[in-house]
């Protein structure tokens, strides 16, 4: 099947814009010549996740109330990185920040979509190695509890439905295959 755009944009209005997103409804003809609208959400930094794991296959959680699902969550340490800045140096501000971890290995282990179908949002998604610790200095809107845990229980979490953050799901699963296959 050939890679061509089925859509047929008919204008675009800007409806919101802040710091973080804006939000664009297109008006459309849709692949089945249907006319239609379309809402978008552009994300304005990357998606940064950060899986730290010590030699000992500990790693850190970062819990905190999430305001859109009403919701306390579990997590990988994560955050945004501006679009024209390297992914990498967002990545260990963020762990940094959130943890006070720093990292003298780095390995990119994923990029994802995250909503694919309102959203152009990229996450990347690194493994920080050769950890040392430090102080932890969360934003002024960030109220975090910090958890060191073995991996295969942080692992067992997202088994569990306990973890549901897409990021740390996807950061966990492909770190315990890594894992298994004795690349980490």
């Amino acid at each position: 099947m050939e890679e061509i755009n089925p859509w047929i944009t008919i204008e675009s209005h800007k409806i919101y814009e802040n710091n973080w997103i804006g939000l664009t409804e297109h008006q459309v003809i849709n692949p089945s010549g249907g006319k239609g609208i379309y809402g978008e959400v552009h994300f304005k930094n990357y998606a940064i996740g950060i899986l730290p794991l010590d030699e000992e296959h500990n790693t850190w959680l970062v819990g905190q109330y999430r305001f859109p699902l009403k919701a306390y969550s579990w997590e990988i340490p994560e955050g945004g990185g501006p679009l024209e800045s390297d992914p990498l140096e967002s990545a260990k501000r963020e762990l940094e920040e959130e943890t006070g971890l720093t990292a003298t290995e780095w390995i990119e282990i994923q990029r994802m979509h995250l909503s694919n179908s309102v959203s152009n949002e990229l996450a990347i998604i690194y493994i920080a190695k050769g950890l040392i610790q430090g102080e932890a200095a969360p934003e002024e809107t960030e109220e975090l509890s910090v958890r060191k845990l073995p991996f295969e229980e942080a692992y067992q979490m997202v088994v569990n439905g306990q973890i549901t953050d897409s990021m740390s799901v996807a950061a966990l699963l492909r770190a315990k295959i890594l894992l298994q296959e004795g690349h980490l």
